[in-house]
């Protein structure tokens, strides 16, 4: 059990993918799970305020991933394929702000552990090290300056036909920040026993490659 936390942009889906690959273990993308319900709450016109009803659409949800790499990746919900939903930028701001109710994270947390199955599991989120897998046998941290998750998050809408102003991104990213930083259930934080490593300056398969330095130390990959 591998647990990756961090902010967006900070590069965990990228490099969770990569380590899942290369140790060819399951792979948890616990921010799509949130994507998933604040999309759906949105369609049944419910508040994302009122987290007794956005956490009660859950158990209805069947969300399937489908895909190792990000070019085949499909998540389907109710057997209809979601993928461009979930990973467009306004998903990513919803799930922010049901993420921060009480009621939302306890209907999602036996869901999350459900993903942990031989011959192991590397899970990507805000709260995974700390809260959904406390008992990881290797806990990390990824982080980067807002400015350069501004610039990968542009990068990345770049390729996918979006035009999008990197200032205003900048504010999205240091606004999200803040409120998964300050959030009262579950908030995003540095396990006690977490590698912290910034990522500002390193190309995906530089913090792979210091993670499977990480691994080898604790006897985890040979």
């Amino acid at each position: 059990m591998i647990a990756v936390d961090g902010p967006s942009g900070a590069g965990k889906g990228l490099v969770t993918r990569m380590l899942a690959e290369r140790l060819g273990w399951h792979r948890l993308d616990s921010g799509a799970l949130y994507r998933v319900l604040a999309l759906a709450a949105q369609d049944a016109g419910i508040e994302l305020q009122d987290g007794v009803a956005v956490a009660a659409l859950a158990p209805q949800l069947a969300i399937e991933f489908a895909g190792r790499q990000e070019s085949d990746e499909r998540i389907l919900v109710n057997g209809q394929d979601w993928t461009a939903r979930v990973r467009a930028e306004t998903a990513g701001d919803l799930a922010s702000r049901i993420a921060a109710l009480p009621e939302v994270r306890a209907a999602l947390l036996q869901r999350q552990r459900d993903f942990r199955r031989p011959p192991g599991l590397v899970a990507d989120g805000r709260d995974m090290g700390t809260v959904v897998f406390p008992d990881a046998r290797l806990k990390i941290f990824l982080d980067a300056s807002a400015e350069a998750r501004a610039r990968r998050r542009k990068l990345q809408l770049s390729e996918q036909g979006v035009d999008a102003n990197l200032i205003d991104l900048c504010v999205e990213v240091r606004a999200r920040d803040a409120r998964d930083r300050s959030r009262a259930v579950a908030p995003l934080a540095v396990a006690a026993d977490a590698v912290v490593l910034d990522t500002t300056q390193m190309k995906p398969a530089e913090v792979l490659a210091a993670i499977e330095a990480l691994l080898r130390q604790r006897g985890l990959l040979d």
